[in-house]
């Protein structure tokens, strides 16, 4: 496919992912009853096609250097609704249904705390 220009990219309606210099975008999944932040991942291509094929969650996993499908050790996948995409194609937003916990703490958020001064604050 040919290179977008930037107002198809940003207006059009042709899907292509504007991925890193590392071949990643980042996704952000969001909680589609609640609208809570969960976590936030990357994704390779493949990742995104496995998400895409199969309606769940997987990322590429920069630690361990390989696709990974959220869940698959602990059983707490996120099942996709929907894939939204920012303005210029360079972040996604997945709608997901969590079964179980998101974070790997066990922490139903990855965003459990905040920033007060220098110190971290749990989120009650």
């Amino acid at each position: 496919m040919s290179e977008l220009s930037n107002a198809d990219r940003e207006s059009g309606t042709v899907f292509a992912p504007k991925f890193d210099d590392k071949g990643l975008i980042s996704a952000v999944a969001l909680d589609a009853s609640s609208r809570e932040v969960l976590m936030l991942a990357f994704m390779d291509a493949e990742a995104l096609a496995r998400t895409r094929e199969t309606g769940l969650a997987h990322f590429h996993s920069r630690s361990r250097g390989r696709l990974w499908m959220k869940g698959e050790t602990s059983g707490h996948v996120l099942n996709v609704e929907e894939i939204r995409v920012d303005c210029d194609q360079d972040a996604l937003v997945l709608l997901v249904r969590p079964e179980g916990p998101a974070c790997h703490t066990g922490e139903t958020s990855c965003f459990y705390r905040r920033l007060d001064g220098e110190r971290l604050i749990r989120i009650e």
